[in-house]
């Protein structure tokens, strides 16, 4: 998978904190769920890996342990929701709520 997020990679996501990088993941996750529901299975898979992209640079500099295992469950939940048979009967609703959190943090700590 490229970098699509090329300037975030570079280090600038570091800069962001913690809920306003998942606040990002959510709105990439967002975008996944509205172009699924609009029929566009090719937008929908590419802001799904922008997700995952996104998911991936907050995973590789994470220090804290309890941070690290959401994360990887999240990941986990989220490949299984759009790409395989959605074993954890994930929603779109359960994945607009849980990264909404975030996104009212991010903007709270501003």
């Amino acid at each position: 998978m490229n970098n699509q997020h090329k300037n975030l990679a570079g280090g600038r996501w570091q800069a962001l904190t913690f809920f306003e990088q998942m606040a990002n993941v959510g709105s990439e996750v967002g975008r996944a769920i509205n172009w699924k529901n609009k029929g566009n299975a090719e937008y929908s898979r590419l802001a799904f890996e922008r997700a995952l992209e996104l998911l991936d640079l907050t995973i590789d500099k994470e220090k804290v342990p309890s941070h690290l295992k959401e994360l990887a469950r999240v990941r986990e939940a989220l490949a299984d929701y759009f790409v395989f048979e959605n074993s954890y009967n994930s929603t779109d609703k359960s994945w607009q709520n849980y990264f909404y959190s975030f996104n009212f943090a991010a903007r709270v700590n501003l």
